[in-house]
This record gives C-alpha cells, structure tokens and sequence, in this order.
C-alpha cells in the first residue's frame, strides 16, 4: 500500500539518487578524468554525495540510493518486496533526473570531457569479461561494507562518513576501467542520454553491480559477528 511515508521514503532516494549522479557524473563531465587529479576529484565528488546525503535523508529512507544496495537489504530482510521495488523506481528517475541536468547545464558549457555525459564503459578494462569482473569486484567491496557498518548501531553517527569514503576509494580504482559504477541506477541516467556503446553496454553495469550486492549479502551472512546474529534473534 502506498502510503504517505513511502512516499517520503521514495521522495528521499529520488533526491539523494539526483544528486549523487550530478555532483558524481557532474564533475567527470566538466573536470575531465584524464589525469590522476581528475579521477580524485571525481571520486571525492561521489563519495562526498554519498557522505552529503547520508546526513541529509539517512533518517528517512536509509539513503541507499543504488538499486545494488536496495538487494543487500531487500535480501537481508531490512527492506521489504513493495519498497525494494518503490526503492529501485525512485533512483532510477533521479538518476535520469540528474543526468537531465548535466545535459541541460552543456548548453552553457559546450564541451562534455567525458564524451559520453558521465557513462561508464568498457574499453579500459579488457572488454565485457574484464568489466563485468571489476563492477562485481567493486560493488562487493563497497556493499559488504555498508552490510558491515550499518548492522551495528553503535556505528550509526559515522556509518555516512564511511560508506562514503568507501565509495571514494572503489572510484580511485575504477574510475580509469570502467568509469566505476556499482550503482546500476547512476549508469542508466546517463547511459539514457549517451545513447550507443554507453546504452549496449549498460547491462554489464546493471548485472555487476546486482550480482557483487548478491556476493556480499552472502558472504556477508557467513561473517557476521556473533552479536549481530544475537540482536537479530531478540
């Protein structure tokens, strides 16, 4: 049933999702990516979204903003059927909504550094294989860190600042393969306006990052503490 506060919930990720994706793909688009300063400063401005958002609708919706990380607490039971799906809905529209804006704001700035508004692609990590190897990689990394530090609350004032930071560090690798996604809704926003290899290949940045969520959660369930399994029994 689609209630008031789902809607505030899916209003939030909406949000959240719409500006990760124009501060993240906003900086790749109008910094350049081509030296190792770029890629920092595009991957400061993800993790930065991350660490923004957080504080900003951590309280209202869990601030996922990534369908990946909507599975990992669909499948740890945290989240259920109705709004993992409400959930996945509301990033992908902000994820367009802020691809939107980026490809507004070039008619002021007539030059896209990235050539493809942000997209992300293979050609850097040795094909399909090699790309699809790197998004699982990254997004188990990414997800099984935010498995780790939202399941204990005393955690909970400097979980942002982490799953953030985290997210910085997966871009400073990824970003020169694949142009980092883990996030199947911040590739389809663009991959939408970028049309061509972006939009044929967007699959490998939707199944990645799905199945390195999936990995997580599982290696996750084997590795958990002792006293997180106790409070789930209570």
């Amino acid at each position: 049933m689609l209630t008031e506060n789902r809607l505030k919930m899916y209003l939030a990720e909406f949000i959240g999702t719409l500006v990760l994706v124009f501060m993240g793909c906003g900086s790749a688009v109008f910094l350049g990516v081509s030296t190792g300063g770029g890629h920092l400063a595009v991957a400061l401005a993800f993790g930065l979204s991350i660490v923004a958002m957080a504080y900003l609708i951590g309280n209202i919706s869990g601030c996922h903003i990534n369908p990946a990380v909507s599975l990992a607490m669909y499948l740890r039971k945290k989240l259920e059927l109705f709004d993992f799906c409400g959930y996945v809905v509301a990033q992908i529209l902000g994820a367009i909504a802020g691809a939107s804006l980026i490809k507004w704001m070039l008619v002021f700035k007539t030059v896209d550094l990235t050539g493809a508004l942000g997209a992300n692609g293979i050609a850097n990590a040795g094909g399909v294989r090699g790309s699809l190897l790197i998004e699982i990689l990254l997004t188990f990394i990414f997800v099984i860190v935010i498995l780790g530090v939202t399941s204990d609350s005393n955690k909970s004032n400097i979980a942002g600042i982490v799953i953030g930071l985290t997210l910085t560090f997966v871009h400073i690798i990824g970003i020169p393969l694949t142009g980092t996604s883990v996030n199947p809704a911040r590739s389809i926003g663009p991959a939408i306006f970028a049309g061509g290899a972006a939009l044929k290949d967007l699959w490998v940045f939707v199944l990645g990052p799905l199945v390195g969520s999936t990995l997580a959660y599982l290696v996750f369930s084997l590795i958990k503490p002792q006293e997180v399994v106790a409070k789930r029994k209570k």
